[in-house]
Protein backbone atom coordinates (compact mmCIF):
# COMPACT_ATOMS: atom_id res chain seq x y z
CA UNK A 1 0.00 0.00 0.00
CA UNK A 2 1.03 3.56 -0.84
CA UNK A 3 2.24 5.87 2.02
CA UNK A 4 -0.21 8.93 3.08
CA UNK A 5 2.52 11.37 1.62
CA UNK A 6 2.32 9.60 -1.62
CA UNK A 7 -1.49 9.11 -1.96
CA UNK A 8 -1.94 13.27 -1.30
CA UNK A 9 0.84 14.19 -3.84
CA UNK A 10 -1.11 11.83 -6.38
CA UNK A 11 -4.41 13.21 -5.25
CA UNK A 12 -3.32 16.82 -5.47
CA UNK A 13 -1.35 15.86 -8.90
CA UNK A 14 -4.76 15.29 -10.65
CA UNK A 15 -6.37 18.24 -9.19
CA UNK A 16 -3.90 20.19 -10.57
CA UNK A 17 -4.21 18.30 -14.24
CA UNK A 18 -7.45 18.48 -14.09
CA UNK A 19 -7.11 22.26 -13.89
CA UNK A 20 -4.68 22.64 -16.49
CA UNK A 21 -6.82 20.92 -18.62
CA UNK A 22 -9.36 22.68 -18.35
CA UNK A 23 -8.12 25.74 -18.42
CA UNK A 24 -5.94 24.49 -21.61
CA UNK A 25 -9.70 23.85 -23.81
CA UNK A 26 -10.62 27.05 -22.01
CA UNK A 27 -8.36 29.21 -24.15
CA UNK A 28 -9.63 29.80 -27.65
CA UNK A 29 -7.23 30.85 -30.52
CA UNK A 30 -9.50 33.65 -30.91
CA UNK A 31 -8.66 35.45 -28.30
CA UNK A 32 -5.02 36.08 -29.31
CA UNK A 33 -6.62 36.97 -32.63
CA UNK A 34 -6.27 41.45 -33.44
CA UNK A 35 -9.73 42.15 -32.84
CA UNK A 36 -11.16 45.51 -34.49
CA UNK A 37 -10.89 48.77 -33.10
CA UNK A 38 -14.28 49.89 -31.98
CA UNK A 39 -15.48 52.92 -34.05
CA UNK A 40 -15.75 56.19 -32.37
CA UNK A 41 -18.62 58.79 -33.44
CA UNK A 42 -17.01 61.48 -34.47
CA UNK A 43 -20.13 63.23 -34.52
CA UNK A 44 -19.92 62.90 -30.67
CA UNK A 45 -19.69 65.32 -27.79
CA UNK A 46 -16.66 65.11 -26.80
CA UNK A 47 -16.99 67.58 -23.35
CA UNK A 48 -19.57 69.98 -22.22
CA UNK A 49 -20.60 72.60 -19.59
CA UNK A 50 -23.45 74.09 -18.37
CA UNK A 51 -24.60 77.49 -16.57
CA UNK A 52 -20.79 78.46 -18.75
CA UNK A 53 -19.59 82.36 -18.65
CA UNK A 54 -16.67 83.62 -20.31
CA UNK A 55 -14.76 87.38 -20.35
CA UNK A 56 -12.86 88.04 -23.00
CA UNK A 57 -10.06 91.02 -22.36
CA UNK A 58 -8.49 93.75 -24.94
CA UNK A 59 -4.82 94.36 -24.94
CA UNK A 60 -5.58 97.40 -22.28
CA UNK A 61 -7.20 95.07 -19.90
CA UNK A 62 -10.67 96.59 -20.78
CA UNK A 63 -13.38 93.68 -21.31
CA UNK A 64 -13.80 92.85 -24.99
CA UNK A 65 -16.90 90.73 -24.33
CA UNK A 66 -19.04 88.32 -21.67
CA UNK A 67 -20.58 85.66 -22.67
CA UNK A 68 -22.99 83.14 -20.96
CA UNK A 69 -24.66 80.77 -22.31
CA UNK A 70 -27.12 77.52 -20.86
CA UNK A 71 -25.06 75.03 -22.22
CA UNK A 72 -21.83 74.48 -24.13
CA UNK A 73 -21.35 71.43 -26.11
CA UNK A 74 -18.20 70.76 -28.06
CA UNK A 75 -18.12 68.48 -30.92
CA UNK A 76 -15.03 66.08 -31.02
CA UNK A 77 -14.56 66.04 -35.07
CA UNK A 78 -15.60 69.75 -36.68
CA UNK A 79 -14.23 71.20 -33.23
CA UNK A 80 -17.55 73.28 -33.57
CA UNK A 81 -19.02 74.34 -30.13
CA UNK A 82 -22.69 74.60 -29.84
CA UNK A 83 -24.36 77.25 -27.68
CA UNK A 84 -27.84 76.95 -26.18
CA UNK A 85 -29.77 80.27 -25.33
CA UNK A 86 -25.95 82.75 -25.44
CA UNK A 87 -26.09 85.84 -24.12
CA UNK A 88 -23.34 88.21 -24.92
CA UNK A 89 -22.33 91.85 -24.09
CA UNK A 90 -19.86 93.21 -26.48
CA UNK A 91 -18.34 96.14 -24.64
CA UNK A 92 -16.01 96.71 -27.52
CA UNK A 93 -13.93 99.23 -24.76
CA UNK A 94 -16.92 101.12 -24.01
CA UNK A 95 -19.43 101.24 -21.23
CA UNK A 96 -21.84 101.14 -23.48
CA UNK A 97 -22.17 97.36 -24.70
CA UNK A 98 -23.74 95.31 -27.59
CA UNK A 99 -26.21 92.83 -25.84
CA UNK A 100 -26.97 90.20 -28.60
CA UNK A 101 -28.64 87.24 -27.75
CA UNK A 102 -30.42 84.26 -29.60
CA UNK A 103 -31.63 80.83 -29.09
CA UNK A 104 -28.82 78.69 -30.71
CA UNK A 105 -25.46 79.63 -31.60
CA UNK A 106 -22.10 77.90 -33.15
CA UNK A 107 -18.61 78.82 -32.91
CA UNK A 108 -15.91 78.30 -35.29
CA UNK A 109 -12.86 75.58 -34.11
CA UNK A 110 -10.75 79.14 -33.74
CA UNK A 111 -13.45 81.33 -32.09
CA UNK A 112 -13.49 84.20 -34.64
CA UNK A 113 -16.82 83.56 -35.81
CA UNK A 114 -20.29 82.90 -33.75
CA UNK A 115 -23.21 81.94 -36.08
CA UNK A 116 -26.30 83.20 -33.71
CA UNK A 117 -29.61 80.98 -35.12
CA UNK A 118 -33.29 81.69 -33.83
CA UNK A 119 -34.51 84.83 -32.44
CA UNK A 120 -31.15 86.94 -32.76
CA UNK A 121 -31.48 90.19 -30.35
CA UNK A 122 -29.01 92.80 -31.19
CA UNK A 123 -29.39 95.90 -28.79
CA UNK A 124 -27.73 99.05 -27.32
CA UNK A 125 -28.29 101.80 -25.42
CA UNK A 126 -26.39 104.85 -25.92
CA UNK A 127 -25.01 107.87 -23.76
CA UNK A 128 -27.88 109.82 -24.35
CA UNK A 129 -30.62 106.65 -23.46
CA UNK A 130 -31.37 105.94 -27.01
CA UNK A 131 -32.09 101.97 -27.95
CA UNK A 132 -31.04 100.28 -31.35
CA UNK A 133 -32.92 97.20 -31.12
CA UNK A 134 -31.48 94.88 -34.29
CA UNK A 135 -33.77 91.75 -34.93
CA UNK A 136 -33.08 88.50 -37.11
CA UNK A 137 -33.40 84.99 -37.60
CA UNK A 138 -29.73 84.12 -38.00
CA UNK A 139 -26.39 86.36 -37.96
CA UNK A 140 -22.83 86.18 -37.89
CA UNK A 141 -20.69 88.26 -35.42
CA UNK A 142 -17.41 88.17 -35.85
CA UNK A 143 -16.06 89.48 -32.02
CA UNK A 144 -12.20 90.50 -32.37
CA UNK A 145 -13.51 92.59 -35.49
CA UNK A 146 -16.72 93.85 -33.65
CA UNK A 147 -18.41 93.11 -36.52
CA UNK A 148 -21.92 91.50 -37.42
CA UNK A 149 -23.44 90.38 -40.26
CA UNK A 150 -26.03 88.54 -42.09
CA UNK A 151 -28.35 87.78 -45.40
CA UNK A 152 -31.53 87.14 -43.68
CA UNK A 153 -34.31 89.49 -43.28
CA UNK A 154 -33.52 92.37 -40.51
CA UNK A 155 -35.12 94.57 -38.37
CA UNK A 156 -33.75 97.46 -36.97
CA UNK A 157 -35.82 99.85 -34.35
CA UNK A 158 -34.00 103.24 -33.52
CA UNK A 159 -34.62 106.53 -32.49
CA UNK A 160 -35.48 107.67 -35.78
CA UNK A 161 -37.35 104.85 -36.50
CA UNK A 162 -37.75 101.83 -37.81
CA UNK A 163 -36.10 100.28 -40.92
CA UNK A 164 -36.12 96.58 -42.75
CA UNK A 165 -34.41 94.86 -45.00
CA UNK A 166 -31.96 92.23 -46.34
Amino acid sequence: MLSKKIRNFLLFGVIAALFLAVGYWNISPERFLDRPVAQVDDGAIDYYATNAYSVQFLPDGKVQYEMTSDKVEHLKASEVTLLTNPDLNLYRGTEFPWHVTSKRGEVNPDGTEVELIDSVRVARTDAQNRDTIITSSRMTVFPQKQYAQTEQDVRIDGAGGVSTGK
